[in-house]
């Protein structure tokens, strides 16, 4: 079986730990647990998020003053690839003895005419009061957005539209390589090759390549156990199979499990026969196996 993985955030990072490099590598150790048991005997493509990390970078390079101007986003975006594709390279290796694993600078393709690039949504970078975020949208030119009762960075997501090293990877997964690529959604380029200021939502890059890939299963790994109906309320529940019109109809939040059922359904929608799967990263075997999470096919 071939199989996509996208690793949530919380693989690396939870909400309120510092971003210590010790703090990361404890989470990867324990991401790899799951994504070892989903390589054996499969093929698997792993992809992750970068939003703390790239947000982190900038917050750095906007503050060195060394620099004449900070470094731009596609830049950073190719940093955490390397640091985060690193990682997950030294404990798959050791999860996973006599397997060959590699990790893939990727580039995404997108549309500069996206509207996306007028209307900047995708958090980066940690929380700030509303004071602080008054003074880096003044001092920075941060477009600045509340999450929960903090503010962060916003900018452009634009959708994927390639994924300009399909053919490197196709040829590396044939030969039973476990790939780890498009991290943070792909570094971003326009036609012209050139960097583009935005971190494009790596779920919605997740099913992009494993549509490309023809993929049997795309498992969209976050924390929490599934979709829940109701959510929120003491008649939470999770909702164990559901079609992609169904899923599109439910009002799911936008920062957060909104783009995961959109990617999900993409692709259930582009590959008839094909399996999507939100879920918890700890229940990434029951969820390949049909018995936890939730199950998105096109009917």
């Amino acid at each position: 079986m071939r199989i996509v993985a996208a690793l949530g955030g919380n693989a690396l990072l939870r909400r309120g730990e510092p971003l210590d490099a010790a703090v990361q590598i404890a989470h990867v150790r324990e991401a790899v647990r799951g994504l070892a048991a989903l390589a054996d005997g499969n093929e698997l493509i792993v992809t992750h998020g970068n939003g703390p990390q790239v947000g982190l970078l900038a917050i750095e390079s906007a503050a060195d003053p060394e620099l004449s101007a900070p470094y731009p986003l596609d830049v950073l975006g190719a940093a955490t690839q390397g640091m985060i594709g690193y990682w997950l390279i030294r404990e798959l290796r050791r999860a996973l003895p006599g397997r060959e694993v590699v990790a893939l600078l990727t580039e995404t393709l997108v549309d500069p005419a996206d509207p996306a690039f007028r209307n900047p949504t995708k958090f980066i970078g940690r929380g700030y009061p509303p004071a602080e975020a008054r003074r880096m949208r003044e001092d920075r030119g941060w477009a600045m957005r509340q999450d929960g009762r903090m503010w962060r960075r916003v900018v452009p997501s634009p959708e994927p539209r390639d994924i300009l090293e399909l053919p490197t990877m196709r040829r590396l997964v044939d030969g039973g390589c476990v790939v780890i690529a498009a991290g943070g959604g792909g570094v971003p380029v326009d036609p012209d090759h050139h960097g583009v200021e935005a971190v494009v939502d790596k779920d919605l890059t997740a099913a992009l390549l494993a549509e490309r890939l023809k993929a049997d299963t795309l498992m969209l790994l976050t924390d929490v156990p599934a979709v829940m109906r109701d959510h929120g309320t003491v008649n939470a529940r999770p909702i164990r199979a559901i079609t992609p019109d169904r899923l599109r109809a439910m009002d799911l939040p936008s920062g957060s499990m909104g783009p995961k059922a959109e990617a999900a359904c993409g692709f259930a929608e582009h590959r008839p026969g094909a399996v999507a799967v939100i879920g918890s990263l700890a229940d990434a075997p029951a969820l390949l196996a049909g018995g936890a999470g939730t199950r998105i096919e096109a009917p």
